[in-house]
């Protein structure tokens, strides 16, 4: 926007500032993700919210439900995007454009924010928190109010045995691993949680699901995704396009095709596999990438001559973001989220979730000085890392579509592991009584109780 450009025009007129300026949000969210574990567990998933510090996906979310978490956020880019166009008419869009225009847009982020930080305190406790801190009682109050069944009702009774037969099975865990640090102390269990951590680098299989996780996040970010939303307005503008207003305009439609492009991951995901939609999203990316850059290369001093090749690399980022919007936006975390055994799952998808940010702060940071002094080499370079995370997908990552833990652990050669897990499951469902819902003398649920919880119940019956 012109009045931003007026306002801030040292720091966005240099590569690094801008750079710092934009990165700066990843790197505060990279400082925050390696808190989420440690203050949910303290002080609940309810009051970490309020502190602006957001808890990762429950580790049983797979396929569609994981795209449909990443379907909510393009959405928010895209209204984010378009928010920034409309904006952008407040005082005019030339020289004497209000202040407003950009305060407006900024300022608007409280909104969400507030509405969450005030909503939340309504909110009740999560019964696994609850649980974890010997409030039973009041776990199966909650619910008991969020099933709209009663207490003594099957599926809450089934519910919530199944979150305390966890709940024994990870402290039982700890145990066997650390029976010298289990005395409940602050220094106690801040070594219980570096063991832990450690323990995914000492054991190989874990480290290759280690690596898989990480560098399947680490090539997500070097597609390039994020150096074309965070900055999509200055390279439209370096495309050709003149005016805040075309710029802002062909960035509304970034948003819109991402979108719309990840509606069909959230129906199909769990149809067609994790390694043919990614593989398939990189190659395209790729593709693009490289046009983009040989067009740039080619009229990048001329675009006033060569308007229609200016429209065509704008066509081919629009592409882009299609390809990531089914692909690589959804299915890497759908990946990241399965690949783990039960017992080491949180902290494995913490692992990759901290190279995700980690690498959106380094792509956001450098990207304007790439723009600056290497041009159309930008879209080369992340063309490049575009392919390669194809590649890695083919040769080294596994098909997880569907598979069990055991089979997840065959395929990572750490075979019995899950196995072993699933052994002492169930002997401690048998000790606290979860086993008895599995009788088949045992009555039946109402058969209103299971109409309205088919979802539940099938739940249910894959984890078993």
């Amino acid at each position: 926007m012109s009045s931003f450009d007026s306002r801030m025009h040292s720091a966005v007129n240099d590569p690094g500032t801008k750079g710092w300026l934009v990165s700066i949000l990843e790197l505060g969210a990279w400082l925050g993700v390696l808190f989420t574990g440690y203050l949910a567990d303290k002080l609940s998933r309810k009051y970490t919210i309020v502190l602006g510090i957001a808890e990762l996906a429950p580790p049983e979310v797979r396929g569609s439900l994981v795209a449909l978490q990443q379907l909510a956020i393009t959405f928010g880019i895209m209204v984010s995007f378009w928010i920034d166009f409309g904006t952008n008419y407040i005082g005019g869009t030339g020289a004497g454009q209000s202040e407003a225009s950009w305060r407006v847009a900024l300022a608007l982020q409280l909104v969400p924010a507030i509405i969450l930080g005030v909503g939340i305190l309504a909110m009740p406790f999560s019964p696994r928190w609850l649980v974890n801190n010997g409030r039973d009682d009041e776990a199966l109050q909650v619910l008991s109010r969020a099933r709209r069944l009663p207490p003594d009702s099957d599926l809450v009774q089934i519910e919530f045995l199944e979150i305390k037969a966890q709940y024994i099975f990870e402290k039982e865990t700890s145990a066997i691993k650390f029976p010298d640090l289990q005395d409940g102390g602050w220094k106690s269990n801040f070594k219980l949680g570096v063991y832990d951590y450690m323990s995914l680098l000492r054991y190989r299989p874990l480290l290759y699901r280690v690596a898989v996780g990480s560098l399947t996040m680490f090539f997500q970010q070097w597609t390039g995704v994020n150096a074309i939303l965070y900055y999509a307005p200055s390279i439209f503008t370096d495309l050709g396009l003149t005016g805040s207003t075309n710029s802002l305009l062909a960035t509304g439609v970034v948003g819109i095709v991402m979108f719309l492009a990840t509606i069909p991951a959230v129906i199909w995901v769990d149809k067609v596999g994790r390694k043919p939609v990614l593989i398939s999203g990189a190659f395209i990316m790729a593709g693009c990438h490289i046009i983009v850059a040989i067009l740039t290369g080619l009229f990048h001093n001329s675009w006033d001559s060569h308007v229609a090749a200016g429209w065509v690399a704008c066509v081919f980022v629009w592409i882009f973001a299609m390809a990531f919007g089914y692909s690589w936006g959804p299915c890497s975390w759908i990946l990241v989220a399965e690949i783990w055994p039960l017992s080491v799952r949180g902290k494995g998808v913490s692992i990759a979730a901290s190279s995700n940010w980690m690498n959106n702060f380094i792509v956001g940071q450098v990207t304007p000085t790439m723009l600056a002094h290497i041009g159309f080499g930008t879209f080369v370079f992340f063309g490049a890392f575009s392919f390669l995370g194809g590649l890695f997908i083919w040769w080294f990552v596994p098909e997880t579509k569907g598979l069990t833990l055991e089979e997840m652990d065959e395929i990572f050669g750490s075979a019995g592991m899950a196995a072993g897990e699933q052994e002492r499951i169930l002997a401690i469902e048998k000790r606290i009584g979860l086993d008895a819902y599995n009788d088949p003398d045992r009555a039946s649920p109402h058969p209103s109780d299971v109409h309205k919880h088919d979802s539940m119940e099938k739940a249910y019956s894959e984890k078993a």
